[in-house]
């Protein structure tokens, strides 16, 4: 396969494996984390200390605007700001729990990926000719631990796409070795993905 073909294979909108990390940490909260703009900053401004300037660096924003929605004067933030807010806020909600889940992922549960992509295999004509399928499928908790590695160091979805396509090609594709052990398997056009711990 060439290089052109490999960039017109790989995922057409970007965020689709950062998104499914992040809904499975949601998935993980024992409490709800705060939804509205004013409890968000609140929130964010107590795990940096009191600094609405840090939330405001943080938020892109001036520290007036972070002032404005934390006395209630301005309770709806245009959508650039929302998205912001609720990402910062998701990413600092429970900690610990996150961190246990992710140990446990990388250690010994791995985690559950499924998916609706294209996976090619063999050449056309074939059974394993590549064509869109639906797998779900347990990876390796050794697969586990280089995702959620490579997403704590900040990994775009481009960053993370290979490692998922080895994830869900040795679960999936490759399971047992033997003649299976060497196929190339193609993973490209994700339509959608979960991830579960």
């Amino acid at each position: 396969m060439t290089d052109d073909t490999k960039q017109q294979r790989m995922p057409k909108r970007p965020g689709k494996i950062r998104d499914g990390l992040a809904r499975a940490e949601r998935a993980l909260f024992t409490r709800p984390a705060p939804k509205s703009a004013r409890a968000q900053m609140k929130f964010l401004r107590t795990r940096f200390k009191g600094s609405s300037k840090s939330v405001a660096a943080l938020l892109g924003v001036s520290r007036r605007t972070v002032d404005r929605y934390l006395s209630g004067a301005s309770k709806q933030p245009h959508k650039r700001l929302q998205e912001a807010l609720t990402e910062h806020t998701e990413a600092q909600w429970q900690p610990q729990v996150k961190a246990h889940a992710r140990q446990r992922a990388a250690t010994s549960a791995g985690l559950v990926i499924s998916t609706r992509a294209y996976f090619g295999l063999g050449p056309e004509g074939t059974s394993d000719a590549g064509r869109v399928r639906d797998i779900s499928v347990a990876v390796s908790p050794a697969h586990a631990a280089v995702i959620l590695a490579k997403r704590q160091e900040g990994a775009t979805d481009a960053d993370l796409h290979e490692p998922v396509a080895e994830a869900i090609a040795d679960a999936y594709f490759r399971q047992g070795g033997g003649a299976h052990a060497g196929l190339q398997v193609e993973f490209a056009d994700v339509e959608w993905l979960n991830i579960s711990f």
